[in-house]
């Protein structure tokens, strides 16, 4: 295969992979606290390439690898639900702290709820953590607030703070789901500005991703037709020699 078909495919793959990414951004338009991702690719220099199967080092090919996700961390909007254990973190960068099978985890969605145990937990079951542990309330909590510091109160008085922790580089964190991270060395936030009642949503732009999901459409098109006209020029210019020789 040609160094020119081999490009062209590389890109085409990368443009693949790219969809994939917005595609998934649109699907989570709607899902509290999940952040947006976008493919970044670097140049991929192969030093021992040529149109010879690769077997002397005549010329260097530029491919292009994807390299690696990047995440938005920008807030999304924080909207009232009325529901008084849903609660959003009015900033970028810290996270609530969840107790998992899997261990601790992160994450910016605040849509809480309680168990049959009196448990404060995420819709699919995880603890979520104050200062001291798990929250738990009883069947005489009423009128349930959380304040701007996280600390959850009823009727009956304070019942916990939500722990709040933030990390020293965001782009570390490796996403399990749609709305969980997974990360080392958690910060604590001892001014966390928490807002009960209310919920993150996501910080997907339709209008951004669409715009992007279009860009690559065209790309890969475009990639496509030049890579028909290279093999039509190939076949052309193999269909002509033969000719000649004949």
């Amino acid at each position: 295969m040609e160094n020119s078909q081999l490009i062209g495919l590389s890109r085409q793959m990368a443009l693949r992979r790219k969809m994939d990414v917005i595609a998934n951004n649109l699907a989570n338009i709607n899902t509290a606290g999940y952040k947006s991702d976008n493919l970044l690719f670097e140049e991929y220099v192969m030093p021992v390439a040529s149109m010879n199967e690769f077997r002397s080092l005549d010329q260097k090919v530029s491919y292009v690898h994807d390299d690696r996700i990047a995440r938005e961390f920008a807030t999304g909007a924080i909207v009232q639900t009325g529901k008084p254990f849903n609660a959003a973190i009015n900033d970028d960068t810290s996270f609530f702290v969840l107790d998992t099978p899997q261990g601790e985890r992160y994450t910016r969605n605040g849509e809480f709820d309680i168990n049959a145990l009196g448990e404060l937990v995420t819709t699919t079951g995880d603890k979520v953590q104050g200062d001291g542990g798990p929250i738990i309330f009883t069947t005489e909590d009423t009128n349930i607030n959380i304040s701007r510091d996280g600390q959850i109160s009823s009727d009956r008085g304070e019942i916990g703070r939500l722990r709040v922790v933030t990390f020293e580089n965001l782009q570390v964190l490796k996403k399990e789901g749609l709305s969980r991270f997974n990360g080392e060395n958690p910060i604590p936030v001892e001014d966390a500005d928490i807002l009960g009642g209310r919920i993150e949503q996501s910080n997907v732009h339709g209008v951004v991703e669409i715009s992007r999901m279009i860009e690559v459409t065209r790309n890969y098109a475009s990639l496509a037709r030049a890579l028909k006209d290279t093999s039509d020029l190939r076949g052309n210019a193999i269909d002509t020699l033969g000719r000649l020789t004949a």
